[in-house]
């Protein structure tokens, strides 16, 4: 139901993403330092203050809030116990005929068209940089934190991309 008197929350979506990866140990420099790794074979004049713009220019999409709220969220209320069973073992194991994770992040990567969705199926499979870093951490529930790093990276690569062609 659309109620009429509710504004979006563009602003406090911003600052739970960012906040709620901060709390997990995630910069945005960090996303923007990949970003540069990866994309300064392409665009030689590209500079890491320029990725640091991108990764916060889509940091304020709608459609990449959404998801990383709910992402975020699935992650926390999994590792906090607050998640119901078969589900929470499916998501704490990070099942592989699971696919949410991947569906959600794919969603946000394609903002950017095929080359956002390439990115991310590119960062998904290699695991590079602090995405790796997520991936590997047997400490806490990270089913959602890495492909929502991989999707974030992959959709400002696709920024870039679309900008320079």
């Amino acid at each position: 139901m659309d109620h009429k008197n509710f504004k979006y929350p563009d602003t406090k979506a911003h600052e739970f993403v960012v906040a709620r990866l901060k709390e997990r140990g995630v910069s945005l420099d960090d996303l923007a330092q990949l970003v540069y790794e990866t994309q300064k074979d392409y665009e030689p004049k590209l500079t890491l203050e320029e990725c640091q713009k991108e990764i916060n220019d889509v940091m304020y999409k709608r459609e990449l809030l959404n998801n990383a709220m709910v992402m975020l969220e699935l992650d926390r209320l999994t590792e906090a116990g607050q998640v119901k069973q078969p589900l929470a073992d499916i998501i704490r194991y990070d099942s592989g005929v699971f696919g949410v994770d991947e569906t959600l992040a794919l969603q946000i990567a394609n903002i950017y068209g095929t080359i956002g969705a390439t990115n991310f199926g590119y960062f998904d499979r290699v695991k590079s940089g602090i995405i790796k870093r997520y991936d590997t951490r047997p400490d806490h529930v990270n089913t959602f934190i890495d492909d929502l790093l991989a999707a974030i990276v992959a959709a400002a690569c696709g920024k870039i991309a679309h900008k320079y062609a």
